[in-house]
């Protein structure tokens, strides 16, 4: 009876050892969130950017690339709110941004779906004509006769050609990211268009009735 009891005591003293070693190695484990550094580019330095320069840290241009202005606004800003001043943008200095990985994620997804409809549409277009299709997709998501979200404007059924002649499926031009990083970024060189086409392949009479704000390259932008 008592070397079982022993045993018991034994095993349960190991046992509690184990999980205190467990609990201690997932304490000391490097959080699973991305840090941002100077060399990171993307959406989410996109958005530190943007926040930085609303609150006055930044003055440099909102283009998505860590560098060393970058680097200094996010230290003055962790002077500034008593965080770590190592220039780089962990979690904690993501929160203090009130900035998450989740909507990063959610940014990244946007700026590739809309890089996609771009170059697929505009490619081989000037560069503000590339932006410009862009715009016009952000615009139908806060006008009422569209969907009013990303996903649903580029696939509503018979909204966009590249979608039924396989373009969408193509690879994305480089410089499609770019313009879909500018466009989600406010720049509508558009004009505020909800509509365009080209008028060398339109075949549909009440296109052309839409009033003309601009044209870009081979595209009539359209209210």
């Amino acid at each position: 009876m008592f070397k079982e009891k022993r045993k018991l005591i034994t095993s349960l003293i190991v046992f509690f050892t184990v999980c205190v070693l467990i609990i201690s190695m997932v304490q000391l484990m490097p959080s699973a969130r991305a840090a941002y550094r100077r060399g990171s580019s993307g959406s989410m330095v996109t958005q530190i950017q943007e926040k930085l320069k609303s609150w006055g840290y930044y003055n440099g241009t909102v283009d998505g690339v860590f560098g060393s202005r970058t680097e200094k606004a996010v230290i003055s800003f962790q002077r500034k709110n008593g965080l770590t001043a190592d220039g780089v943008v962990g979690s904690g200095t993501l929160k203090a941004l009130g900035l998450n990985d989740s909507s990063a994620s959610t940014a990244s997804n946007d700026v590739a779906l809309l890089a996609r409809l771009i170059s697929a549409e505009a490619r081989g277009e000037p560069y503000s004509g590339q932006v410009a299709v862009g715009a016009v997709v952000l615009n139908r998501i806060e006008h009422p006769s569209f969907p009013n979200s990303l996903s649903g404007v580029i696939y509503q059924s018979g909204a966009f050609t590249c979608m039924v002649d396989g373009q969408f499926d193509e690879p994305v031009a480089d410089s499609a990211y770019k313009a879909a990083r500018d466009a989600l970024n406010g720049w509508d060189p558009s004009g505020g268009a909800i509509y365009y086409f080209n008028p060398n392949t339109a075949t549909s009479s009440w296109i052309w009735s839409r009033p003309l704000i601009v044209t870009i390259g081979k595209h009539r932008f359209c209210s």
